[in-house]
């Protein structure tokens, strides 16, 4: 009988397949973001918001952002927001398309704070105020009970998730809400001592986002 060597396996032992799929989550989390993202409600629906490629980037994306507003109930009138590291400025547009009465962005870069300002001329937005500098800081000097929405969105690789929590657990309103977009899940025992708790969670690929609300607030 003629003897057949055996063809080589094609199959990743178990252990190089979790890390290609790690690198594959690493690589949508860092991917070169979209030229453009669109506001995708209220009356400023299907504008147009320019993204820079520029490190640390990450637009929330169209679904995410859909759930985050079906969580808030659309309707935002009267609301006084803050969205902290505004970037593109997705978040703080789409608050005040729905009808929020104050939006307050900050950016530190300023190439990216042309581009808000540009916009928020553009839509003739005044309800929108855009601020240059740090977003920790801007939080830190915000009225205590000031804001119904705190948005959250630091960049993934630095470490100002905790400060930024609890400074922004400080000026929440008494039903006061906070998004949080994050590497990770946070949950209600990292939460407590900063006197927050989940109220609704999500993941979309490498993206944890997350309503937060006070610890004393009923759960969902």
């Amino acid at each position: 009988m003629k003897y057949t060597p055996a063809k080589p396996s094609t199959k990743a032992p178990p252990t190089d397949y979790a890390k290609a799929r790690a690198v594959a989550a690493h690589a949508r989390a860092h991917a070169k973001p979209p030229g453009e993202i669109r506001i995708i409600g209220g009356q400023y629906k299907r504008t147009k918001l320019p993204v820079a490629n520029k490190p640390g980037l990450r637009p929330t994306p169209d679904r995410v952002r859909e759930t985050l507003f079906n969580w808030l109930g659309q309707d935002l009138t009267g609301w006084r927001c803050v969205d902290v590291f505004a970037g593109t400025g997705a978040l703080g547009f789409e608050a005040a398309s729905r009808g929020a009465s104050e939006v307050l962005l900050c950016e530190q870069d300023p190439a990216l704070v042309l581009q808000l300002k540009a916009l928020q001329t553009r839509l003739q937005a005044a309800m929108v105020r855009i601020e240059r500098g740090d977003g920790l800081s801007l939080l830190r000097r915000l009225p205590a009970g000031s804001q119904q929405l705190v948005l959250l969105d630091p960049p993934f690789e630095s470490t100002l998730f905790e400060p930024a929590l609890k400074a922004a657990a400080q000026v929440l309103g008494p039903t006061g809400l906070i998004y949080l977009e994050a590497p990770k899940a946070w949950s209600d025992e990292e939460l407590a001592p900063l006197g927050l708790q989940v109220h609704r969670s999500g993941k979309a690929g490498a993206v944890h986002f997350h309503l937060l609300a006070g610890k004393d607030a009923p759960a969902a």
